[in-house]
C-alpha cells in the first residue's frame, strides 16, 4: 500500500493525512466508542499530531464515492510496528473492510522490513479481537510504554 492504493469491492485504501476533516471525524467516532467502553486510563488513542509524524503510516479506506469508511495506521519502530487507529464506520461494517485494511497494513509492514506487528485493544472489543485472532495474532504481555491493564488485550504477530 506504500503511497499507492489497493481496491477491494469498490473500496480503495490509500495513505492519507489524518487531519482531513472527514478522516478526523472518523477518528473522533472511534475515540467516542472507546470512551463508552473503557475508562480514560485504558484508552490509548494517539493525538492527531502524533499520527502525522514521519514514523507513522496512516491509511484511509474510501468507497467509490470518496466517503471515508475506515482508518488504520502503522507506527514503525526498530524491527517491529504497532497497529493503531483501526476503526470502521458503523455504516460500513460487516463488509470485510477491517480485514482488508489489516491485510494492507501487514503488507505495508513487510515492505518496510518489519518482522513483528503488535497492538493493544480492549477486552470488550469483540469484533476487533475476532479479527486479530483470525489473522493469526496471539496474546502477549504489555509492550513499549503500556502497563498491565485488565481492560487491555495485547497481541502480536510475526510476519
Amino acid at each position: 500500500m506504500a503511497r499507492s492504493h489497493a481496491t477491494f469491492a469498490a473500496v480503495t485504501i490509500r495513505q492519507e493525512d489524518p487531519a482531513r476533516p472527514d478522516v478526523a471525524e472518523l477518528l473522533r467516532q472511534g475515540q467516542a466508542n472507546s470512551e463508552k467502553l473503557y475508562p480514560a486510563e485504558s484508552n490509548h488513542h494517539l493525538p492527531l499530531d502524533a499520527l502525522r509524524k514521519p514514523e507513522v503510516r496512516f491509511f484511509v479506506a474510501r468507497d467509490s464515492e470518496g466517503e471515508a469508511l475506515a482508518t488504520g495506521a502503522l507506527v514503525l519502530q526498530q524491527g517491529w510496528a504497532e497497529i493503531k487507529c483501526m476503526w470502521v464506520a458503523e455504516s460500513a461494517r460487516r463488509r470485510g473492510i477491517a480485514r482488508h485494511m489489516l491485510d494492507g497494513l501487514m503488507t505495508e509492514a513487510r515492505g518496510a522490513g518489519i518482522e513483528v506487528l503488535r497492538l493493544e485493544t480492549g477486552f470488550a472489543s469483540h469484533a476487533a479481537l475476532a479479527l486479530y485472532d483470525n489473522a493469526g495474532f496471539t496474546r502477549r504481555g504489555p509492550f513499549a510504554g503500556y502497563r498491565r491493564d485488565t481492560m487491555s488485550v495485547f497481541m502480536e504477530r510475526r510476519l
